[in-house]
């Protein structure tokens, strides 16, 4: 794909990643042409919308079959009171708009399934899983090491979260079944319905996905492959786990 030229507003608009040594105008088009896909458009899937946008990524999907209940506004920022009852894709995009027109949004009002995951995710290059449940997790994680596209995951509890990056279609890096190798019983980790979360700590999770999708999008710093990050917002401590690919 060639690089399409920046209108003098994106100019503008992103001054302050062009002028960054590390991201540039060769770094701020690659964001342009990058094509990701959110899984959520909830607590975690709000933050990483907003700020994705905001860096200009070219085309941004997110996909979702819920619509916006006024629980939700507690720590789905993307949503606003007037949206209650809007499907949460359909507010999503009205919000991304809002912050950057330049982005090209793909609304898939649906849930991710065995039945249409492997279309979806094939239209994009990079992945962020915000879902809360297992069976969207894993699901997500084998296809994603299925079709080679590198995956970002995080969840949260009621005070912490944790975050990690996979790419095990390279270099022998481990998958997400090395950290987690089967689903937890049913009903064991209760979600956040049942026990509660603090807002804004989907915030700090979300906000440190769309920081790690830069990175991997622009190719700079460390990333988190190989690497689950714990935070514990009570404390407000983070610890780094490094584990391998299982033999």
């Amino acid at each position: 794909m060639s690089n399409a030229p920046f209108e003098k507003s994106e100019l503008e608009r992103y001054a302050r990643h062009i002028i960054l040594d590390d991201v540039g105008g060769v770094g701020q088009q690659k964001l342009k042409q990058a094509k990701v896909l959110v899984i959520g458009a909830g607590g975690l899937g709000a933050p990483i919308l907003q700020y994705l946008a905001a860096a200009g990524i070219g085309t941004l999907g997110v996909i979702d079959d819920d619509v916006v209940s006024l629980s939700n506004l507690q720590r789905q920022v993307i949503h606003t009171t007037d949206q209650v009852g809007v499907e949460k894709v359909k507010s999503a995009k009205s919000a991304i708009h809002g912050i950057n027109p330049h982005v090209n949004v793909i609304a898939h009002n649906a849930r991710l399934s065995k039945e249409n995951a492997a279309k979806i995710v094939s239209q994009y290059d990079l992945i962020l899983d915000g879902c809360d449940n297992f069976d969207t997790r894993y699901l997500l994680a084998d296809l994603c090491e299925a079709q080679k596209v590198p995956l970002i995951t995080a969840a949260v509890g009621k005070f912490d979260g944790s975050i990690t990056t996979l790419k095990p279609y390279e270099n022998d890096n481990p998958s997400y079944r090395d950290i987690f190798p089967q689903k937890p019983p049913e009903g064991l980790l209760p979600n956040c319905a049942e026990v509660g979360v603090i807002g804004a700590l989907t915030g700090v999770l979300g906000s440190m996905q769309a920081l790690e999708a830069i990175k991997e999008i622009v190719g700079i710093g460390e990333g988190l492959v190989g690497t689950l990050l714990l935070y514990d917002a009570k404390s407000c401590e983070f610890q780094r786990i490094k584990y391998k690919r299982k033999k």
